[in-house]
């Protein structure tokens, strides 16, 4: 763990004269130089089409991506590479199911089950689905402490019409890791035959995310807030039922025939891949899990925890600082979202921003928490491994000044 902060380049950055301090890592992290000098090799000396070329160069580019599925892979702990499709990132995944196997499974009435806690790619298609196709939506509250209410999610599932349960590994607003919980709920789901997709965006470089341990059918996450680059997501599917759904996207490598009457889908994964991917992306993906193997999930947990305490033994000496969703350590992950008593989250992110503090204010594309929180906006923290305490100090002696000046 030496030297951390020395493989993300852009942490030496000053903004107004002042060391920049990162803590928007929710919406982003920053990439190591290994990801960052992956891409640029690849476009420096190995840039070619995949798949279809007969040709040395397509031949290099192919083996290149393809080694960064088989990484994907084995990082969630898949059965094979045939379930891990690359996408766009999160959001297109997600429209991805609920586009191809939402429309081949769902008809009017069926019922998708998510929580109140989802971020708007976790409600968004299903909300197209219920204006198109006439399913219903059943959304689970959550406990005083901001966890799912899992007698709540029990009720639900247990209704004859549910098709899906639909949840985030942890939560992009309250920190919260949901893994106990979503665990809790995998017998009542089998036993109805309910089909289970997790949104592992905030957790995969937070928790340990092994698909079969979570035995979740569908499961999608963003390489961007893993240390990968922007552009370039995950998709994993239990292979039987991809094979079973039909490909979303017309052209490119998803097809096997066309004829002017007629088309053949390729195989797994790529009948899910239309067009010329995200080459490079995917390329960088795979190097931002090895940088991750490199560093050690071990490494990385234990720094996290420590900040984690750090950060809510000062939140606790502040009385002028609200925070929502869990106070205990173990059950969250860095991502501290405030309320600040007479101070709007954009005048304190713009402040703050001034003073080379980089967070985010807003909903935080969870318009509908919230609204169930009653707070229009919140203003989050969100740190990684490699952020410290004398950051987090500087963050607090800022945020108290903030809150003098506008009270």
């Amino acid at each position: 763990m030496k030297n951390i902060r020395g493989q993300f380049p852009i942490l030496t950055k000053k903004i107004n004269g002042r060391a920049m301090i990162y803590f928007d890592n929710a919406a982003t992290s920053q990439k190591p130089q290994s990801v960052i000098n992956s891409m640029v090799d690849f476009y420096t000396k190995h840039n070619s089409n995949v798949h279809r070329g007969i040709n040395p160069l397509a031949e290099e580019a192919t083996r290149q991506y393809e080694n960064a599925r088989k990484k994907v892979k084995e990082f969630i702990n898949a059965n094979s590479t045939q379930e891990i499709i690359f996408t766009k990132g999160a959001t297109e995944s997600i429209n991805l199911i609920a586009q191809s196997w939402g429309r081949k499974n769902l008809k009017k009435g069926d019922i998708v089950v998510l929580s109140i806690a989802e971020h708007h790619a976790n409600f968004v298609p299903w909300l197209q689905l219920k204006k198109e196709i006439g399913i219903e939506i059943d959304v689970i509250s959550l406990t005083g402490k901001g966890y799912l209410d899992i007698q709540k999610a029990k009720n639900l599932l247990t209704q004859k019409k549910v098709k899906l349960l639909a949840l985030t590994l942890c939560s992009n607003v309250l920190g919260a890791i949901e893994t106990r919980s979503i665990v809790s709920l995998q017998k009542i789901a089998r036993a109805n035959n309910i089909k289970i997709l997790l949104d592992a965006s905030q957790a995969i470089s937070h928790i340990v995310v092994n698909v079969k341990k979570l035995n979740c059918d569908f499961l999608a996450f963003s390489g961007h807030k893993m240390f990968g680059p922007t552009g370039c997501g995950v998709l994993y599917g239990k292979n039987e039922l991809l094979e079973k759904i039909p490909a979303w996207q017309g052209g490119g490598d998803m097809i096997r025939e066309v004829f002017t009457n007629k088309f053949s889908e390729n195989n797994l994964p790529y009948k899910f891949e239309a067009g010329t991917p995200n080459i490079a992306g995917a390329i960088g993906l795979g190097v931002a899990v090895d940088f991750i193997k490199k560093t050690g999930f071990k490494n990385i947990l234990k720094k996290e925890e420590e900040l984690t305490n750090y950060f809510l033994k000062k939140i606790k000496e502040c009385d002028f600082a609200v925070l929502h969703g869990p106070t205990i350590s173990k059950d969250r992950i860095l991502v501290f979202s405030l309320t600040i008593k007479g101070v709007h989250p954009h005048d304190a992110a713009d402040a703050l921003g001034q003073k080379g503090i980089i967070l985010r204010a807003g909903h935080h594309c969870a318009q509908p928490l919230h609204d169930y929180l009653k707070v229009s906006a919140t203003l989050r923290a969100s740190l990684s491994f490699y952020n410290t305490t004398e950051e987090i100090d500087l963050f607090f002696k800022e945020l108290k000044k903030v809150y003098q000046k506008f009270n």
